[in-house]
């Protein structure tokens, strides 16, 4: 089974831009979250703080949570999956796609996710290698995710890591239904397409690299497919990319000071 998350690990470039690495990670014990996600982006601007963001969750109470200790772990839970800090360059370029494109925020999340989450990439080889149509088992999903994480979980932990991690590739798209999990194609915006090249581009990926990284295979997008949707990108003014005649040249830089067209 291919994990193309095999060999990513952290250097102190991709920490800096928002990354998230080690043995611990948010699906122990939620989902990605996107409905509490969508809600708190509606309500707050996106040029607030970090401050902004803990005070509309856990003082306004904006989310609904019934409990303070609730509310404060609402806070940190989504804080682990996306930052809600304008200082990481990740979410900057998050939150200005999530802005732009309102069509492909589940699979934003979902990628945001990824990058910050290292239980979530380790469900990511069960999910991304079925065929769409094909089921998920969930005792080869289990044992799959047993392989992967080793001895330091218990059964009981790895139980609610695989719950919830199916609930996440479900909020994505990846997934549909609710007891028998049925792998989708996936038909991708330019948002999320856009996102995947950024994400390749702080690894250090360049060129046709971009177009064949990890993120763009979450897309399930192979590197021809994917330079339409660069292409859509560049004529938005979103990036710069000169494709054609055996070039590929994409620079992602000015997403984080990209002020619209």
């Amino acid at each position: 089974m291919e994990n193309i998350f095999d060999n990513f690990s952290g250097n102190l470039t991709l920490q800096r831009a928002g990354l998230r690495f080690g043995d611990k990670g948010t699906q122990s014990s939620r989902t990605i979250m996107f409905t509490e996600l969508e809600e708190l982006f509606r309500v707050i601007p996106t040029e607030s703080e970090r401050f902004d963001y803990t005070s509309a969750i856990t003082e306004e109470n904006i989310l609904g949570k019934q409990t303070v200790s609730n509310r404060r772990l609402t806070n940190q839970r989504l804080g682990e999956l996306y930052g809600l800090d304008r200082k990481l360059p990740i979410f900057r370029v998050f939150r200005l796609l999530w802005d732009l494109d309102p069509e492909g925020r589940p699979l934003l999340a979902l990628l945001c996710a990824l990058a910050r989450d290292p239980l979530l990439r380790f469900t990511a080889p069960s999910i991304l290698n079925l065929l769409p149509g094909a089921e998920l088992i969930r005792t080869n999903f289990l044992e799959a995710l047993s392989q992967s994480i080793g001895p330091r979980m218990n059964p009981r932990t790895l139980d609610q890591v695989a719950r919830n991690s199916g609930s996440s590739w479900t909020q994505s798209g990846h997934l549909a239904g609710r007891v028998r999990k049925i792998r989708q194609k996936l038909n991708p915006t330019v948002g999320p397409a856009v996102f995947a090249l950024w994400l390749g581009s702080i690894e250090g990926l360049a060129g046709e690299q971009l177009l064949q990284c990890r993120w763009s295979k979450v897309l399930d997008k192979t590197g021809l497919e994917m330079i339409e949707l660069t292409l859509q990108a560049k004529q938005r003014g979103l990036i710069h990319a000169l494709i054609g005649g055996g070039v590929v040249k994409i620079d992602v830089s000015r997403l984080d000071s990209f002020k619209g067209v």
